[in-house]
């Protein structure tokens, strides 16, 4: 099936990977190697003539095998172009989907359809066939009616649809309870197994469906999946799929063969996976040993000499319906319009700004709608109405809760300036709507690799909004602070989306970065002093708000309506009024110096990360190479014009080593960084070297980077070398949380632990007794503690405190280490040393008062421990 061309490249391809250093693939698997080759030169060249299956079963290798191969075959970075990277990425995540759906669609026919039904029923009903009619029917319907192949929520509420319609049309006798009882008589008997004349299917499908929702409501109960969208998700795509299919035969239920040559069309048109193969348990469909993608997730293990309690861990489609009914069950309190105390704050403006918020608002939906059906396919628009719909009651929930948080710090009221700003406004509700979109895209492969075309996961939604990302990310902080119910996964996808802002789309052409970095020079008077020198290693804190940097001056205030710079996002925490500046001369901008601090910590720890696995032989490399980089980014910053940070960042490193005469190639820190998390294969092979011209970064480091920065390089070879940045101070990221309980001082075994997301939502929220060790004893404020014996043990365990501290047996005669005290508030005073209590109060009333203003205080300043340092990045 291969072309001529593509068979003489991909032999070229061979021969240079034979010849390459460390090609032993090649030695041992000569037939892969072959294989692998011709996938890559047919996707350079569009010259695709075979499905990507029969390239799997013609080398015998599965699908993650594949991958992983294909990464190591890549020894050179132009073996394996961008292009094929986008195709690979595209494969994996529809694989992912597909693994993660048909597993949880097989355990859901085991709890609807019996193993061995009654006799009665006869064997074309048989489960096995049953099965693949249900598979097949629903591959063809998410091949036809949905467009992006790796959104595992609308395929999964496709599937229940596909599941509803079957469960209608089979025998009772098949069937478990509930299911069984739920059947609807008409369907029994017969009567609605064939269309009559006159009467569509879709008009009597939707009738159908209309009177008799039992079958559907238990599926959405069991799964924790939303009824209306699954409604939504039926009348709007499946039925409409159903009349374009013309599937059904004259007993009610597809035909194995219209509906397998129908798919087998589809997969030939597609190339990719021949997802029919699951039936068969495929090998080229069997996970890897150690899996391709992140299917399960596993509990933390527990110390040995803790009795073990493990938490079952979650499917993907598990985590994801329970990551949407969260959100939802968060916003059911929430409106769709703004609340009484939004319009009291609207009111209190100069300017009211009810009338143009609430036009905004209706005008982004009609956009979004059209957005989003152009990208999943134009029978979803409802859908995305929907998602919108949340986003908007999340919109106006975040909005009061800035407004109430500076009222309460400033004792303002008039927001007038704030409430004004268009962009600021876009920003939230752009946040807002990002936060829905990312919880129903919490996909099985989070990977950060190149997306499909279509792909709705940040940063659609800036294109969506028209919305520059520089002016998203100054809302982003703003908006974790305003929202407390943010679930941990949310808080990691803002700051993830806040570090692709720093790394690269703020630097790309057009971005009001630019013009701000220039305001700056000319305000300074000096053309290489963007930031003062000492902000590295600053004290970072966590403490601006969207105000500060969205009402941040500028050169002249005359700019305020129209300049880039005011266009920024963040929520409300300066009045109008309030200019914190000393008013000598015009003002410096708040959110380019915090942007600055903030870009220097992500840079300092990317490459501190990646010194860590090339260079830790040579400590004394690692300020050098800081310093080139630092300085780079504060008098170079022209370089990182549509250019990426980690671009900068390798080539500093490289050419430290190569003025130092450092062996270490390029080719190594590129194999070195594709191990790092969140990398992009992108970022080396496909560099901006002047204008619409990419190239490697090879490339870019000898015709850009080191023509800009030979003669500071060269520096750092002679006597007097340049003057070393200082190390930024590393705190903890204002956005994670303690994953591990936190021990109370002075207590013996107590701790205080956070909160964890439940397990399953059908019944609300689950008590956090669930999920605490049977061998603690779990202290809930605001809640009994059940038993009086509980209260006696506690009181025992903390008057033995005071005796001695428990110390384990390997440290001996060893003098015990004082405990590290909680540094929980910002005024450096910590109550739990229990000093702010009457000498009266009995000691269980001062520990439990100790541990109510404690978890008090845990929950306030979550996201302001700024002065606790971390040496790590939780990604």
């Amino acid at each position: 099936k291969v072309s001529e061309s593509v068979r003489e490249k991909a032999w070229k391809t061979y021969e240079s990977l034979s010849a390459a250093d460390g090609a032993l693939a090649c030695n041992t698997k000569k037939k892969e190697t072959w294989g692998v080759c011709i996938f890559i030169v047919a996707i350079d060249l569009d010259e695709v003539t075979f499905t990507f299956t029969e390239l799997l079963k013609s080398i015998k290798m599965s699908v993650c095998t594949f991958f992983q191969f294909l990464k190591e075959v890549d020894v050179n970075m132009d073996t394996v172009s961008t292009k094929v990277d986008s195709t690979v990425s595209r494969l994996k995540k529809k694989y992912d989907v597909l693994f993660a759906l048909y597993h949880k669609f097989e355990r859901t026919c085991g709890l609807i359809y019996l193993e061995q039904p009654s006799s009665e029923i006869s064997a074309e009903l048989s489960s096995v066939l049953v099965l693949k009619n249900y598979w097949i029917t629903f591959l063809l319907a998410k091949g036809k009616v949905l467009q992006v192949e790796d959104d595992l929520v609308i395929s999964f509420q496709l599937l229940l649809c596909v599941l509803d319609y079957f469960i209608k049309l089979s025998p009772p006798a098949m069937l478990k309870e509930p299911y069984k009882s739920s059947v609807p008589a008409v369907t029994v008997n017969g009567s609605a197994r064939t269309p009559r004349r006159g009467q569509s299917r879709s008009s009597r499908t939707a009738k159908q469906l209309d009177t008799d929702t039992k079958i559907i409501e238990i599926l959405c109960k069991e799964h924790d999946c939303n009824l209306d969208e699954v409604k939504n998700v039926y009348f709007t795509s499946f039925i409409p799929f159903l009349n374009s299919a013309g599937i059904v035969a004259s007993n009610g239920l597809p035909e194995v063969e219209v509906i397998l040559k129908q798919y087998d069309e589809l997969y030939l048109k597609n190339k990719d996976i021949d997802a029919r193969l699951f039936l068969n348990q495929d090998e080229t469909l069997q996970p890897a040993v150690i899996a391709c993608s992140q299917l399960e997730r596993t509990p933390l293990k527990n110390n040995a000499d803790e009795e073990i309690n493990i938490i079952l861990p979650q499917t993907p489609v598990r985590a994801a319906m329970n990551n949407i009914q969260q959100l939802i069950m968060i916003l059911n309190s929430a409106t769709d319009k703004p609340s009484d105390t939004l319009i009291k704050y609207f009111n209190n403006c100069t300017v009211n700004p009810k009338d143009s918020i609430l036009k905004r608002v209706e005008s982004f939906e009609h956009i979004f709608k059209k957005k989003f059906a152009e990208a999943v396919g134009q029978g979803w628009a409802e859908i995305g109405s929907q998602r919108y719909k949340l986003g908007v009651r999340l919109y106006y929930r975040v909005m009061e809760s800035m407004l109430k948080s500076e009222e309460e710090r400033l004792s303002v009221q008039n927001f007038s300036k704030l409430l004004n700003d268009n962009i600021f406004h876009t920003s939230l509700l752009a946040c807002a709507v990002e936060v829905v979109m990312a919880t129903y895209g919490r996909n099985v492969s989070q990977s950060d690799s190149t997306s499909a075309e279509t792909d709705l996961s940040f940063p659609w939604i800036l294109n969506v909004f028209d919305l520059k990302a520089f002016d998203f990310y100054k809302v982003i902080e703003s908006f974790i602070r305003a929202e407390p119910t943010l679930t941990r996964e949310m808080i990691k996808h803002l700051e993830h989306c806040e570090h692709r802002i720093m790394e690269s789309l703020a630097w790309q052409s057009g971005s009001p970065l630019f013009d701000l970095i220039k305001q700056s020079k000319e305000r300074e008077g000096q053309a290489d002093q963007p930031e003062p020198t000492s902000t590295p290693n600053t004290p970072f804190q966590h403490n601006h708000t969207a105000a500060d940097l969205y009402l941040s001056p500028v050169k002249s205030p005359k700019k305020k309506a129209s300049g880039p710079p005011l266009s920024a996002t963040s929520p409300p925490d300066v009045p109008p009024a309030v200019t914190p500046q000393t008013p000598q001369k015009p003002q410096k901008s708040t959110s380019l110096s915090l942007f600055y601090k903030k870009v220097y910590l992500l840079a300092y720890r990317r490459l501190h990360t990646l010194f860590l696995h090339l260079l830790s032989d040579h400590p004394d490399l690692e300020p050098l190479i800081w310093t080139l980089f630092q300085h780079t980014l504060q008098n170079e910053y022209e370089l990182m014009r549509d250019r990426h940070l980690d671009q900068i960042m390798m080539c500093s490193m490289y050419g430290i080593c190569k003025v130092k005469n450092v062996d270490l190639r390029f080719k190594m820190i590129v194999s070195a960084y594709k191990e790092l998390c969140n990398t992009n294969q992108e970022t080396f092979k496909r560099v901006l070297i002047r204008e619409e011209q990419y190239d490697s970064i090879i490339v870019f480091y000898n015709l850009v980077f080191m023509q800009k920065l030979k003669t500071n390089i060269l520096q750092y070879a002679s006597s007097r070398p340049p003057t070393l940045s200082p190390i930024p101070h590393i705190p903890r990221s204002p956005y994670q949380f303690s994953n591990s309980p936190r021990r109370v001082p002075a207590g013996n075994n107590i701790y205080i632990s956070p909160l964890k997301s439940p397990y399953k939502f059908s019944d609300g929220f689950q008590s956090p007794t669930k999920m605490t060790p049977r061998s603690r004893i779990l202290v809930s404020i605001g809640e009994s503690f059940g038993t009086s014996e509980k209260f006696q043990k506690i009181n025992q365990m903390l008057c033995n405190s005071e005796g001695q501290l428990k110390r384990s047996a390997d440290v001996g005669a060893a003098a015990p280490k004082p405990l590290k005290r909680l540094r929980f508030d910002i005024e450096g005073t910590d109550e739990a040393d229990g000093s702010k209590h009457l000498p009266q109060e009995s000691k269980f009333q001062q520990k439990l008062a100790e541990m109510t203003s404690t978890r008090t205080r845990m929950q306030k300043q979550k996201l302001n421990d700024g002065n606790d340092t971390s040496a790590t990045e939780d990604k």
